[in-house]
């Protein structure tokens, strides 16, 4: 079994691979970027600035859904921590995993149905 294999089987929440625009502010700095992938408690980015472990970050998520009056957009507003840093495999930036340690149930609520709705659509097309 992989160690990727092992890392998903014992994640108790899903995680999904999308790109969302995501803002993450930290150091005075602020990235605009999209998410790799995504659960309800953190997600995986690619950045351009180093930022060590540790680091505080303001993250703003827009999740894009539907409803009876068309698309629309819903904004996630929340704080974490940069958890881990990677070199880029191009070597051009970094690729950050940001737990989200400060969010309200409400906004945790928001992501997590907005994976189970990208879960559920998957297995409809297969």
């Amino acid at each position: 079994m992989s160690r990727n294999n092992r890392r998903s089987e014992r994640r108790l929440h899903p995680r999904i691979d999308e790109k969302l625009p995501i803002d993450v502010e930290a150091n005075g700095y602020d990235f605009i970027t999209t998410t790799k992938n995504i659960s309800c408690l953190g997600a995986y980015c690619h950045i351009e600035k180093y930022i060590p472990p540790f680091t505080k970050v303001h993250t703003k998520l827009s999740l894009p859904v539907s409803n009876e009056t068309g698309k629309k957009d819903l904004r996630v507003e929340c704080d974490g921590v940069v958890v881990r840093t990677e070199d880029a495999p191009d070597k051009k930036g970094f690729n950050i995993a940001i737990f989200f340690n400060a969010i309200n149930e409400a906004q945790r609520k928001r992501i997590s149905q907005y994976i189970s709705s990208i879960l559920a659509s998957k297995v409809l097309q297969s």
